[in-house]
């Protein structure tokens, strides 16, 4: 039977994932029982707000200890696009964050170039009395009569917004590293957290991303414990794939609406992935009743995902057709009808009485034609310990 921990408030929860980390090794006490935690959640659950939890809890006079990813990371850089002259653009950071300690002296381009080669075809120079970055790109021009090719170099441009992520993110990289191999400016770092650092990024460069951090935090002197958030779930199924072990935990984080409430699901003994994880919530919600209009669109993922596996191009393959309706014309068109309404997640609205009886009949209908273990449905047992 699934196991499930809940907690009052995300402080509660942060406080308990410190504690996890804490344990030790039953066969070497001079190690953790756990190196990684991974957490998966839909956006909106407060993933990003734990992480700040997490990094607030290990302040003491303070100091902290948690070297961490998330949205107030990318809010450390901010852009100067120069609007006098419109020629200068240039992407400043805070140097009074702790992120960015000594790193003039810690020759930060060398260090962050191999992990953004991997990703992007852009150059950057560091300003550090400025506390900026410049952006160039060179193109390469080749003459319509043939003639021998030449380059172009084209200096203070502005990277786009997934370039500029994809940027900060190969910045944390490098100072994970430093991290790793004990660079003095990072002493202070015993827990790295990172929350959803691939919001704009492909499926090739989310694995390419998840693969460069798991080879990272796998290095041998690594002793750093780690804790990712993600949404995404072929982000979250890599990493679990490359740090799966008797080192690491697995987590579904969830929100409970009606107590306010939070959750965690222990996933390590089943392949919870993602699908699993939203038809679990999406069964909850109709044997509670609680049905709101936001339920119609994950369930509108489900069936498209559902419908991509098995080769169709349209999510109605997967819709059970009614013999008053053997076209299936008008659950498909319900479901489109819902599922593009202006429904919000952080304002939830729940449905009519005759919607709620359509949801019911399209879930159960999918669930009766493709199969699942039971058990990953049953009610949770509330534990102590996960």
């Amino acid at each position: 039977m699934s196991r499930i921990l809940t907690k009052k408030d995300l402080k509660s929860l942060a406080i308990y994932l410190r504690n996890k980390l804490k344990e030790k090794n039953p066969s070497n006490a001079q190690l953790p029982k756990y190196k990684y935690i991974l957490l998966y959640a839909y956006n909106g659950t407060g993933k990003t707000r734990l992480s700040v939890e997490f990094k607030n809890a290990g302040k003491q006079g303070g100091q902290g200890d948690t070297l961490y990813f998330n949205a107030f990371t990318e809010d450390l850089f901010t852009w100067d696009n120069d609007l006098v002259s419109d020629s200068k653009r240039v992407l400043k950071f805070n140097p009074y964050s702790r992120f960015f300690a000594g790193i003039r002296e810690l020759e930060m381009e060398n260090r962050i170039s191999p992990f953004l080669n991997r990703y992007a075809d852009f150059d950057f120079r560091i300003d550090y009395d400025e506390s900026a970055v410049s952006f160039s790109r060179t193109f390469t021009i080749k003459p319509a009569d043939g003639g021998e090719e030449t380059t172009e170099t084209i200096d203070n441009i502005k990277v786009s917004r997934g370039e500029e992520n994809i940027f900060i993110w190969c910045f944390f990289l490098a100072i994970v590293q430093l991290a790793v191999d004990g660079a003095e400016a990072y002493k202070w770092v015993k827990y790295i957290y990172i929350d959803d650092p691939i919001s704009s990024l492909d499926d090739n460069n989310a694995i390419a991303v998840a693969t460069d951090l798991t080879r990272l935090l796998r290095r041998e002197e690594n002793t750093l414990q780690t804790i990712i958030s993600s949404h995404h779930t072929l982000f979250f199924n890599v990493l679990w794939n490359e740090l799966k072990g008797n080192v690491s935990k697995k987590f579904f984080l969830g929100m409970n609406k009606a107590s306010n409430g939070y959750y965690l699901r222990n996933t390590d003994d089943t392949p919870y992935f993602h699908h699993v994880a939203t038809l679990v919530e999406l069964q909850k919600a109709a044997q509670s009743g609680k049905i709101y209009t936001y339920h119609f669109n994950m369930l509108r993922g489900i069936l498209e995902k559902t419908a991509s596996f098995h080769g169709f191009r349209h999510f109605s393959a997967c819709v059970k057709k009614d013999d008053d309706d053997i076209d299936g014309i008008i659950h498909s068109r319900l479901i489109n009808l819902m599922s593009h309404g202006s429904y919000s997640l952080y304002e939830p609205q729940e449905m009519v009485e005759d919607n709620k009886e359509y949801f019911r009949k399209i879930l159960s209908d999918f669930m009766g034609r493709y199969a699942f273990n039971a058990e990953l449905f049953k009610d949770p047992t509330e534990v102590q310990d996960l």
